[in-house]
């Protein structure tokens, strides 16, 4: 599952994304500096993984990981091939969620490809240039459903229907996420399409350090723009996030942020948001070998979370013993757990619950 960070070139997506990962995308003051996607594999912050290493004192901790794609800016007439707009576009339909890069900070040394800080133009041309590649797709799917229609298929005409839905919308300048379906019409038509507008999206709004903790007109303006969107928007002084990830030991950054009034970095947020924008969560495994972090989906049975490890777990599954977080952290070890009658025997169709601890037998 990866998320891509988008926006207009010199928003700040190549420096958000090297503060974010390890990999270092090459960050410079002109448009297409990224040119090929980079790919990140940034571990996500739990405080629940360090309270469970200190019980058990594992030999490794592995934390969970999302990957986090940075994609070449896209500028207008992008839907028509301008500038990158191919690349980007194919790009950005291989993930699985739209981390979407805002500018909110006024600085003359850093150029803007339209001359002026405005992020709701922005937004709205990134919107217009996708929303234009959808109404591509739709089309040419139309013309198909369409002669199929034609002859009295029940099926094809129930497609048609939601398909000419899909269009009239993005006509207006709506995009696919906001469309309500039926469960069966979204599952059966439009998820197969993988239409990029139908992502689910995370606003970034990048600030100047003064406004990290309180945002700014530009924040404020953004919020009411995509008040009808139910979108999650983040302020994140990246410049600033950038150099707090540069700083060599914990207490200098954790100095760094007291400074500027905020309780831990700003990117630490943005990922756990990714991890929840992609419909993870995690579940635990605990023991003197190791403490890990496993990620899965929101409602994945056990046999399926077992088939994380491996695929052998999920084929010979029998059960799987769960402790759940708050009680494992309440009671300080499996064995106490277990002697307070908390462990539970769960089968196949248990639905994982984020933090569960879990031990899985199976038989191959």
């Amino acid at each position: 599952m990866k998320a891509g960070i988008v926006g207009l070139p010199n928003v700040g997506k190549s420096t958000l994304f090297n503060c974010l990962s390890n990999a270092k995308a090459q960050s410079a003051n002109f448009p297409f500096c990224t040119i090929e996607p980079n790919i990140g594999v940034v571990n996500v912050p739990d405080q629940r993984l360090e309270k469970l290493e200190s019980l058990v004192n594992p030999e490794r901790v592995i934390p969970a990981t999302v990957d986090i794609v940075d994609i070449a800016g896209l500028v207008k007439g992008a839907s028509k091939g301008e500038g990158l707009g191919n690349q980007f576009l194919g790009n950005i339909r291989e993930t699985d969620a739209i981390l979407h890069v805002l500018r909110c900070f006024d600085d003359d040394n850093v150029v803007h490809v339209d001359g002026s800080v405005d992020p709701i133009r922005d937004k709205e041309t990134i919107d217009m240039e996708l929303q234009l590649k959808d109404l591509e797709s739709i089309e040419k799917k139309l013309d198909k459903v369409k002669r199929a229609a034609k002859t009295g298929n029940k099926d094809a005409l129930k497609e048609e229907a939601v398909l000419l839905k899909v269009k009239e919308n993005l006509e207006a300048g709506i995009s696919v996420r906001a469309i309500q379906f039926s469960a069966e019409d979204r599952k059966e038509f439009i998820s197969p399409l993988q239409l990029i507008t139908d992502k689910q999206v995370l606003y970034v709004c990048n600030v100047d350090e003064s406004s990290a903790v309180s945002g700014n007109k530009y924040v404020d303006e953004v919020k009411k723009a995509t008040a009808d969107e139910n979108a999650e928007i983040i302020v994140l002084a990246v410049g600033t996030e950038a150099d707090i990830s540069e700083l060599e030991t914990y207490e200098e950054r954790q100095l760094f942020l007291e400074d500027l009034g905020l309780d831990e970095p700003g990117s630490s947020k943005l990922i756990r948001a990714a991890y929840n924008l992609l419909n993870l969560h995690t579940y635990f495994t605990a023991g003197e070998k190791e403490v890990r972090a496993w990620t899965i989906p929101v409602g994945a049975t056990a046999p399926q979370a077992a088939g994380v490890i491996h695929t052998d777990f999920e084929k010979g599954f029998i059960r799987a013993e769960v402790i759940s977080y708050d009680d494992y952290i309440t009671f300080g070890s499996e064995i106490k757990v277990k002697e307070a009658g908390k462990m539970r025997v769960e089968g196949k169709e248990y639905i994982v619950k984020d933090g569960d601890v879990m031990h899985f037998r199976f038989n191959v």
